[in-house]
C-alpha cells in the first residue's frame, strides 16, 4: 500500500474568504483515504503566477479557478495543464472561454428551454483602426436595419445586454422604443442582445451548481449586493425546486461546467432560464452569508471526490445524446428534462459521488460546523469586509455577515441533531 498526496492549487483573485474556510475545514479534516490499494491524502496551496516552460510538469492534481475567464496568463497555465498534463479543473477553461451567454442561449432554446426570445444586434460602432478590412466589410456588407422593428418583435420592456458579459456590466432595461434607442446609442463597440423581459414574474432564484451539487436560493436583484441572496424556505413547492435542481444540472453538464450559477424567474408557474453563463460565480461571505458554508462544503466534497479519484477533466463535451433527445417528438418537455437530467447525472458520476462521501467525508458536516462558530471563522468574515467596506462599517457589517451564518449555525445543529 503507497502514501499518495493529491495536491489541490487555489487560483485566486481577490477572494479571501472562501479559500480560508477551504483549507481550514481540508486541514481539520485531515484525510486519509483508502483508495484502490492506496492511502490518500491532500495538501493545498494558493497558486502563484509566473513564467512558464510549457513543458513542465504542474504539481496539482486538481486546480479550483477563479482566474480564467478574464486574466490570461493563467487561462493559457490553466490550459496547458489541461491539456499536457491532466489536471482537472474547476472549469474546464475552453468550456468559459467559447461558451458565452449567446453560445448558452442558443443551446438551451436547441433543448426546448423556455428561453425568452432574444435578437442579437450588431454594435453600434466600431473602429476601423482594428483590423484592416473592417470599414470595408461594414460597409459593404452590413445591412441597414429597423432597431424600432427589433424592439417590436421582440417586445417591452426588454434587456440589451452584452452577448458575451457578466456581472451585470453593461445590462440595461428599456421600457419604449426612445430608451432602446438611447441604450443602443451608448452601447459602443460591444455586440448585444435584446432579450424580452419575463412579465409578471414573482420568484427570482439562482441556482449554483457544483458538480451534481445544487442549492436553489432565492435572489432580488433589486438590493444592494449584500441583500440580493435573501434568506428564504418556502418560495418553491417542492417539484418547482427539483425542476430548478434539473435545470441548473442540465444546464452545467451540457457545457462541462463543474461550477456554475443558472438565473430563473417564475411566471404563471413556469421557470424560465433567463443567465447562465456565469462559470465565475458569486462565492463570498459578504453576498452569500447565510448560504456561504454550504458553497464551501460543496466545492471541498466535489474538489476531494475528483482529485482523490483521478476524475479525467471532460475535453469535448458530446451534445448529440442531448440533441437527439431534443430532436423525439413523440417526448414532452417535461420527459425530455428528465432524460437530460439522466444525462446529468451521468456526467457527474452523481450515483460514484453520493457513495464517495457517504463512505469517505461524514465528518465534513460536524467539523465545518465547528469552523464556522468559530472566532477564526469571524476573523475570516471581518479580513474580507475590511477589504470592500469603509473603515466605519467594518465591525458592524462584520457582525453582520458572521450572524447571519450562525443562524445557519443554529439549522445546521437542528437538522443533525447535535447541540
Amino acid at each position: 500500500m503507497a502514501r499518495v498526496t493529491r495536491k489541490l492549487g487555489l487560483s485566486l483573485g481577490a477572494d479571501l474568504c472562501w479559500p480560508a474556510a477551504f483549507e481550514a475545514i481540508l486541514d481539520q479534516l485531515d484525510l486519509h483515504l483508502e483508495i484502490d490499494g492506496d492511502t490518500v491524502t491532500f495538501e493545498h496551496e494558493r497558486v502563484r503566477v509566473e513564467p512558464f516552460d510549457l513543458r513542465y510538469t504542474p504539481k496539482y492534481d486538481l486546480i479550483l479557478d477563479r482566474l480564467t475567464h478574464w486574466y490570461m496568463v493563467s487561462r493559457e497555465w490553466v490550459k496547458k495543464a489541461v491539456l499536457m498534463d491532466g489536471v482537472y479543473v474547476l472549469n474546464n477553461p475552453w468550456a468559459i472561454q467559447s461558451y458565452e451567454k449567446h453560445t448558452s442561449y442558443c443551446a438551451m432554446m436547441r433543448l426546448g428551454m423556455p428561453i425568452p426570445d432574444t435578437w442579437m444586434i450588431p454594435a453600434k460602432s466600431y473602429d476601423v483602426t482594428e483590423h484592416a478590412d473592417l470599414e470595408v466589410t461594414v460597409d459593404r456588407y452590413n445591412a441597414l436595419f429597423s432597431l424600432d422593428a427589433v424592439g417590436e418583435s421582440v417586445g417591452y420592456p426588454a434587456f440589451l445586454k452584452p452577448y458575451d458579459g457578466g456581472g451585470w456590466v453593461g445590462v440595461k432595461q428599456v421600457k419604449t422604443p426612445g430608451e432602446l434607442h438611447a441604450a443602443y446609442d451608448a452601447s459602443g463597440k460591444r455586440v448585444h442582445h435584446l432579450q424580452a423581459a419575463v412579465k409578471d414574474w414573482d420568484v427570482f432564484i439562482r441556482g449554483i451548481g457544483v458538480g451534481p451539487q445544487v442549492n436553489v436560493i432565492r435572489y432580488d436583484p433589486d438590493k444592494p449586493l449584500h441583500g440580493r441572496y435573501v434568506v428564504d424556505f418556502d418560495y418553491l413547492d417542492g417539484d418547482e425546486l427539483e425542476r430548478a435542481q434539473k435545470i441548473t444540472r442540465v444546464i452545467n453538464a451540457f457545457h462541462a461546467w463543474d461550477f456554475n450559477s443558472c438565473e430563473m424567474l417564475r411566471a404563471d408557474g413556469v421557470l424560465f432560464p433567463i443567465d447562465f453563463a456565469n462559470a465565475c460565480p458569486d462565492s463570498q461571505v459578504t453576498s452569500l452569508h447565510y448560504h456561504f458554508p454550504w458553497l464551501v462544503k460543496a466545492l471541498l466534497r466535489w474538489s476531494i471526490f475528483c482529485a482523490a479519484t483521478k476524475r479525467p477533466v471532460t475535453l469535448n463535451a458530446n451534445w448529440r445524446p442531448y440533441l437527439d433527445i431534443a430532436d423525439d417528438e413523440s417526448l414532452s418537455f417535461d420527459e425530455k428534462l428528465d432524460r437530460y437530467h439522466d444525462l446529468a447525472m451521468a456526467h457527474f458520476d452523481g450515483d460514484a459521488f453520493d457513495a464517495f462521501c457517504e463512505q469517505h467525508l461524514g465528518d465534513l458536516d460536524r467539523i465545518a460546523l465547528d469552523y464556522f462558530s468559530s472566532d477564526a471563522f469571524k476573523q475570516a468574515v471581518r479580513a474580507k469586509v475590511a477589504a470592500l467596506y469603509p473603515a466605519h462599517e467594518i465591525e458592524p457589517f462584520t457582525e453582520h455577515f458572521y450572524g447571519l451564518v450562525q443562524f445557519w449555525c443554529k439549522t445546521e445543529r437542528d437538522r443533525l441533531g447535535v447541540s
